[in-house]
């Protein structure tokens, strides 16, 4: 049958407009200025890959060149953000290993550990290196444990404490356990935020107050703290993987003891403040770095209104940045460790100074399997 002119014409017109839009978008690409960082999503992005016989052969350089052209797509945020609204829409409930929970929740999928030998070789080196402090591991479930009711039915989980429960097992020194503390606390607070996978003030405090039982510390009641809401507007790292606008924003609540005096020095900046807080981070899309002032490889952070004189080490991942606030009440000192940019093991440090009384070992269980810090505390 014979197709009709005006069929003809539209059909004409699709393709052009088609191929048109396909080089809009390609010119874009090409002029466009190419970011190293993303602020949104708070990670390097891919840069444009060498090319190698080898790589190319090896399937790799394909590799890296689509996640190139995918990390500098344009409009790539706009993009990921209808996606991901019309997936949900659709009554979809994990999009890229993120789960649509109940209550406004963005959680984190928990893949299975592929490094828990490494790990625990790890940890025991460190703790036999150390000459007279004393060692604690303190590994954090996350949202996907402590709100697995919020998960939507029949999603896959693994299970986060039975792989701490293994790596408690297999050390011979002191862990601590802050699940309990948590599932009691979460009765009254949001211990997570919504569109983050760190863990709220509220969820430190948690962890602080199994952290003292442990080491039969008498902790600070909540009421002690002067809490204010520093931010309303977060929307964090989980965010940033849909960038759906819909989804509602994060408070920040940060908890002072207005009876400290601190000096906190940062060391590769050789800087010096009397705050655990960076204010200026609250203008940028990374809030949460406010804590400690982001990333730094050595802090040491003196009250003199400690309860005691006793020096802490702690050793961590970003999780314990919201908890330093809490734990510098009972130590004139602590030390504040980030081996994935520290250089030469924390153990030589807390060797020549003896008198670190204590040890902390901080880390989550969502990031704990490929954190690089873990390489560097021996």
């Amino acid at each position: 049958m014979k197709e009709n002119k005006p069929s003809k014409i539209i059909k004409s017109i699709t393709a052009i407009f088609l191929a048109a839009f396909v080089l809009l978008f390609a010119f874009a690409f090409l002029i466009s200025e190419k970011q190293e960082f993303s602020e949104g999503e708070n990670r390097y992005l891919e840069k444009f890959p060498e090319f190698t016989f080898s790589s190319l052969k090896e399937g790799k350089y394909t590799e890296k060149l689509q996640s190139y052209l995918s990390d500098h797509f344009p409009l790539r945020n706009l993009f990921m953000g209808l996606k991901a609204e019309t997936e949900i829409a659709l009554g979809k409930r994990e999009i890229g290993g993120v789960y649509i929970a109940r209550d406004g929740y963005l959680i984190e999928d928990y893949a299975a550990p592929k490094n828990t030998d490494k790990i625990v070789g790890q940890f025991e080196k460190f703790a036999k290196s150390l000459e007279s402090a004393e060692v604690s591991l303190m590994l954090v479930p996350t949202a996907i444990t402590i709100y697995e009711e919020k998960l939507p039915a029949l999603a896959p989980v693994r299970s986060q404490m039975q792989t701490r429960d293994e790596i408690y097992g297999r050390l011979d020194f002191s862990t601590i356990d802050c699940y309990d503390a948590l599932m009691e606390a979460k009765k009254d607070n949001e211990l997570y935020y919504r569109t983050d996978h760190h863990w709220t003030g509220y969820g430190a405090y948690a962890a602080y107050t199994a952290y003292c039982e442990a080491k039969e510390i008498v902790p600070l009641l909540l009421e002690r703290f002067e809490t204010t809401e520093v931010s309303t507007d977060f929307k964090g790292t989980i965010y940033s993987k849909l960038n759906d606008a819909k989804i509602k924003a994060d408070t920040i609540t940060i908890f002072e003891n207005s009876e400290n005096r601190l000096t906190v020095y940062y060391e590769d900046k050789k800087e010096t403040t009397d705050s655990l807080y960076n204010f200026e981070y609250l203008e940028k899309k990374d809030k949460y770095s406010m804590f400690l002032n982001n990333i730094h490889p050595f802090i040491e952070i003196t009250n003199e209104t400690a309860d005691s004189d006793k020096e802490l080490a702690v050793i961590k991942d970003s999780y314990a940045n919201c908890m330093v606030p809490f734990l510098v009440n009972h130590y004139r000192k602590v030390y504040v460790f980030d081996t994935r940019y520290y250089k030469g093991g924390p153990s030589r440090f807390i060797n020549e100074n003896q008198q670190i009384t204590d040890v902390l070992l901080l880390y989550n269980m969502n990031t704990l399997d490929n954190d690089t810090g873990i390489g560097g505390i021996y």
